[in-house]
């Protein structure tokens, strides 16, 4: 009797479900899939701002979760300018995320690094012109495999194209 009211123990469980932890890019099964593409909230924002012209052309009404996620991602979007057009941004959302996904830094075994997808979303998520090496590292902790050299490169890449975006008077 027992026996019916034990619980599984770890090791049982463990088999069951992938066990997500970021510092180590080990993450659900939804996430093994190679076509999976991790967004930034900029890019969310630029897409769901695009759609809502569409829906106003439509005549249609946005849900709540609609207007609520569309909320969200602009309060968290440090990529925008008004003065820029849709395109222009997703044109250098797409480089940079482009750049950022192509990244790559040769281990001193001869081994390639790259980027995960969540890495790339997460450093466009977090940048800010003055954003260190020490604060990336310690937001993104699987980023302290690379070199600081390295982090030091992938934030400068990050802050030009910030740069470019939230400039005025065009690119």
């Amino acid at each position: 009797m027992a026996e019916s009211n034990r619980t599984p123990s770890a090791a049982s469980t463990s088999a069951v479900a992938k066990v997500e932890n970021t510092a180590e890019l080990s993450f659900g099964t939804e996430f093994d899939d190679a076509e999976i593409n991790i967004l930034s909230n900029a890019q969310v924002a630029v897409i769901l701002q695009m759609s809502a012209q569409s829906a106003l052309i439509r005549d249609e009404e946005l849900d709540d979760v609609y207007k609520k996620t569309q909320k969200y991602v602009e309060r968290f979007n440090n990529m925008k300018n008004p003065e820029k057009d849709n395109q222009e941004l997703v044109s250098e959302l797409d480089n940079l995320h482009g750049a950022l996904e192509t990244f790559r830094k040769e281990k001193e075994d001869g081994e390639e690094m790259a980027l995960h997808g969540f890495e790339v979303a997460a450093l466009m998520n977090l940048v800010a012109t003055d954003t260190m090496v020490e604060e990336a590292q310690a937001l993104i902790p699987s980023l302290s495999r690379f070199p600081e050299s390295a982090v030091d490169e992938i934030l400068d890449l990050i802050r030009s194209t910030m740069i470019r975006i939230v400039s005025y008077g065009g690119s």
